[in-house]
């Protein structure tokens, strides 16, 4: 018997250090992440996030931070050839896809999608704002609470000519309803995305 109670002590003193070794990668991966200055900071975050992603492979987490820190650097970067950081972005994506979907992932997904979609707008737009406008609609379904979902929503149709169907009066009824949501958003723990507000409320003073 006291075999099995050292055994099992063992065991989950085990697991406990695995978690704690994960959560502390994680606050830090957070903190380079918000810290970053620069495209190649964002790359670093982008490859520590990685490599707790593939230490850890059964948490969906460290790859969707790995996706969203590579898809910066290429708006960090203007010299950045966007279609290749999107592939890279696409691939992580994927690997957390595989783990979990949710309203999170879906509106990374988005992101990348419109990222490719500026390399050339005239002829990615049918491509790349089925993508778009797809994923904005998987994320809804997922979890229509989702204040981000509402924030890279408007951050696209801003940039949408009015006779299109967007235009800043549009953005503005997205990014304000966003900005609501945000008043009540509770992420499911300290290493859940949290991110948008501060840039919801940059776009909402843009959509004035």
């Amino acid at each position: 018997m006291k075999q099995i109670i050292v055994i099992l002590t063992m065991l989950f003193a085990g697991q406990l250090m695995a978690q704690t070794k994960y959560e502390s990668g994680m606050q830090k991966g957070l903190e380079q992440f918000a810290a970053a200055k620069s495209a190649e900071d964002m790359a670093a975050a982008s490859a520590f996030f990685e490599r707790i992603a593939d230490a850890e492979k059964d948490k969906w987490l460290p790859y969707y931070y790995a996706a969203y820190t590579n898809h910066l650097t290429g708006w960090m970067n203007p010299k950045a050839d966007k279609d290749k950081v999107a592939e890279k972005s696409k691939d992580l994506l994927g690997k957390a896809e595989a783990l979990e979907k949710n309203a999170d992932t879906y509106c990374m997904r988005q992101m990348i999608a419109i990222q490719q979609l500026t390399v050339d707008g005239m002829s990615r737009y049918q491509t790349y704002g089925a993508i778009a406008a797809q994923a904005i609609e998987d994320a809804k379904k997922a979890d229509a609470n989702n204040p981000r979902i509402y924030l890279v929503e408007a951050q696209y149709m801003i940039n949408v000519p009015a006779a299109f169907g967007g235009g800043k009066a549009v953005a503005k009824k997205l990014v304000e309803k966003s900005l609501e949501l945000y008043g009540t958003y509770k992420p499911a723990s300290p290493f859940h995305p949290q991110w948008g507000k501060d840039q919801a409320t940059q776009l909402l003073a843009a959509c004035q």
